[in-house]
């Protein structure tokens, strides 16, 4: 399937346009929050029903694309072939329930496993950054000033919050090595600081359509985005992933592959 990048991009500023309206509509009732996998685990009826929303809107426009959503609903995919959207409804769902703020909406566009297009929308800012390998990022349609590529030593990092406390990975001590640790608590709000030149990278645990759309946003301003041991990320597995710029990324994984650090390399 041939895909237009610019009817891609419009579509999908639409989208989240509409998607936006109503997560703020469904905010001003009460919100029906539940858990899935254990009691910080959080899913709402608002998750549920944008996901509806924007699965709908993609089938209308792309009736042949596959479709991989974090509130389920389809059969989990098995294969990257043909053109995948990869949608997030409420990435931050603690945040969400919790603050009422630092949450955001992502779509993450593949053909064959290659990325085309990613959009993350910061919802209570009304900040929405798209880009791609091709598509330079923008910034609610401004083009974002180039991405510097400091080293870890000169920028701000995004961490997960248990594997810094944990030291998992030496992670503690990479954030330490770092001009100062971010926990926002959404890896969306962590891909928009880097693609904004604010923070120099990210450490987490991510399941697909937590990184999809921060990957392919990544792939037009050199963000490196791979696994521990420096293999590329696969988008039917969740696992540990280390996105940065060069620079930190490197050092990084030499800090991640001491004999300390307790990451064992897959055989």
């Amino acid at each position: 399937m041939t895909v237009v990048l610019t009817t891609l991009d419009r579509q999908v500023r639409n989208w989240l346009d509409e998607s936006r309206r109503r997560i703020l509509a469904a905010m001003a009732a009460p919100v029906a929050v539940t858990t899935k996998t254990n009691r910080n685990d959080l899913v709402t009826n608002v998750d549920r029903a944008n996901q509806a929303f924007l699965i709908d809107q993609i089938h209308a426009a792309y009736p042949n694309a596959h479709v991989e959503g974090e509130e389920g609903g389809a059969a989990k995919l098995d294969r990257l072939a043909g053109l995948v959207f990869f949608v997030d409804p409420i990435d931050g769902t603690m945040n969400f329930v919790k603050q009422r703020a630092h949450f955001a909406v992502m779509i993450g566009v593949y053909q064959d496993g290659v990325p085309l297009y990613g959009a993350i929308l910061d919802v209570m800012r009304d900040e929405l950054i798209t880009g791609g390998p091709t598509l330079a990022p923008t910034k609610n349609g401004v083009p974002l000033p180039p991405v510097p590529d400091r080293a870890l030593a000169d920028g701000l990092l995004g961490v997960n919050a248990p594997m810094v406390i944990r030291n998992r990975m030496h992670l503690g001590e990479i954030a330490l090595a770092s001009a100062g640790p971010r926990m926002t608590g959404s890896a969306g709000m962590e891909f928009l600081a880097i693609a904004q030149g604010q923070q120099v990278g990210y450490v987490s645990y991510l399941q697909p359509w937590d990184v999809a759309a921060g990957m392919a946003i990544g792939a037009g301003f050199g963000l490196r985005v791979t696994r521990p041991d420096g293999t590329p990320v696969d988008l039917l597995e969740a696992g540990l992933v280390v996105a940065a710029m060069p620079q930190a990324h490197a050092t990084i994984l030499t800090i991640i592959a001491s004999p300390e650090s307790g990451f064992v390399h897959p055989k």
